[in-house]
């Protein structure tokens, strides 16, 4: 599956923890993030992580365009739901309208990584047989 990873400023360390506590689970995954989070990501877990501009520069939306095109299966991001983001909307708008799923906290993260885990989120067959 492709995993595309977002945190905002405030949440890169818990997305960091996060990261190394399912460092086995997401090395078994193709993994793309912005530029900052991606770098932390793979500097404390050793992950290979594609990684794309800063969130400010524009990462959001190549991750957007990654998600138009049916690229990504599945998004973590984790969100500052304090401060006010620009962006966030349209990013998880193009979840809802393409069916990726989204976890944008911690719990949601953990239910999705441990459904992957048992393979329980095999979700685009069913919603689009032409990927069988």
């Amino acid at each position: 599956m492709n995993i595309a990873l977002i945190a905002d400023d405030k949440k890169k360390e818990l997305m960091v923890q996060f990261c190394i506590a399912y460092c086995g689970i997401l090395s078994r995954h193709n993994l793309c993030a912005t530029g900052t989070t991606g770098k932390m990501v793979s500097e404390a877990t050793g992950l290979n992580i594609q990684k794309y501009l800063s969130g400010a520069q524009g990462g959001d939306e190549q991750i957007s365009a990654r998600i138009s095109c049916n690229e990504i299966d599945l998004l973590l991001y984790f969100r500052d739901p304090i401060t006010p983001q620009s962006n966030t909307a349209n990013l998880l708008r193009l979840c809802d309208v393409h069916n990726i799923p989204a976890a944008t906290n911690i719990a949601t993260a953990e239910a999705l990584i441990h459904s992957l885990e048992h393979g329980d989120l095999d979700w685009r067959d069913i919603v689009n047989p032409t990927r069988i």
